[in-house]
């Protein structure tokens, strides 16, 4: 599966991934202390949806752009708050023509004393990166493999923080590769957060991905996972998924507030499910 972001950019995927990431580092917000966030496969960091590529799919409509004026109960508004803040930065005079990437995004949420580093290894890509954060003294820019980050990175200098691993499927054995650098960083760093995005296209993959992760010996993992319809007949995005390394313990009940009100919005055809599921160590 191609995932070039600048076709799929604010599409329910990203949503939904953006919505856990900010979650994620308000949590982190709550100690004084400093932490990190490790973005492996940043991108270019903003997409503008008025783009040839954005406007060729305009998947963007399905996903941020049902959500962003949507009516919202007050507890479901108040967790998303922080993720459509970040959106809204961009799009000072209403609706959304730009849409943040995860980088930016999570830019948006740091205090003065925290940290991103956005990884990009496309040598384009990670230059339009340095651009957009050029000066920013709270950003590092590093044109990597992502997956190298995971040994060269970890831990951060904070010991505290985020590690965003979200590869654009563009090669066979991706799968693998999420659970083996998982692995890795988890031994580097078994402190850390980690969130791994991944599509949910091919069942069967994740079904082995599912049961690799269950194996992997790491104590504590929350999988996530966001139906829009049910299986297609023809290979197609019927969903996406994230497995947290470490979760914080508000993010299971955070969930199940926020994902209901984002399913109702962004679901095209039933039978369509969300769900929550402890691969390894519920928690009480």
């Amino acid at each position: 599966m191609n995932y070039r972001h600048a076709y799929h950019a604010g599409n329910f995927a990203d949503v939904v991934k953006h919505v856990v990431l900010s979650r994620l580092i308000d949590y982190l917000k709550q100690k004084d202390k400093a932490f990190r966030v490790i973005d492996t496969h940043a991108g270019i960091g903003r997409y503008d949806l008025s783009s040839v590529e954005a406007q060729k799919t305009g998947e963007w409509q399905g996903g941020i752009g049902r959500l962003i004026d949507a009516q919202i109960d007050k507890s479901a508004a108040a967790l998303l708050a922080p993720y459509l803040e970040a959106v809204r930065s961009l799009n000072p005079d209403g609706g959304v023509k730009k849409y943040p990437g995860s980088p930016l995004i999570a830019r948006h949420l740091l205090r003065k004393q925290d940290r991103l580093s956005a990884i990009e290894l496309h040598d384009q890509d990670a230059s339009r990166l340095k651009t957009l954060f050029a000066g920013d003294f709270q950003t590092r820019v590093i044109e990597l493999d992502g997956w190298l980050a995971l040994g060269a990175h970890l831990p951060p200098k904070e010991k505290r923080g985020l590690v965003l691993i979200d590869p654009p499927f563009e090669e066979a054995g991706e799968f693998d590769r999420l659970v083996d650098g998982m692995q890795k960083a988890h031994k580097r760093w078994p402190g850390g957060i980690y969130a791994l995005w991944y599509p949910i296209k091919d069942r069967k993959a994740i079904i082995a991905f599912r049961k690799a992760l269950k194996q992997s010996g790491v104590p504590k993992l929350l999988d996530i996972e966001f139906e829009i319809r049910p299986a297609s007949r023809e290979p197609s995005l019927d969903g996406s998924g994230m497995v947290v390394v470490n979760p914080p313990f508000t993010l299971e009940r955070e969930l199940r507030i926020v994902l209901p009100v984002l399913h109702r919005l962004l679901a095209v055809e039933k039978p369509a499910h969300w769900s929550l599921e402890w691969l390894a160590g519920e928690q009480p």
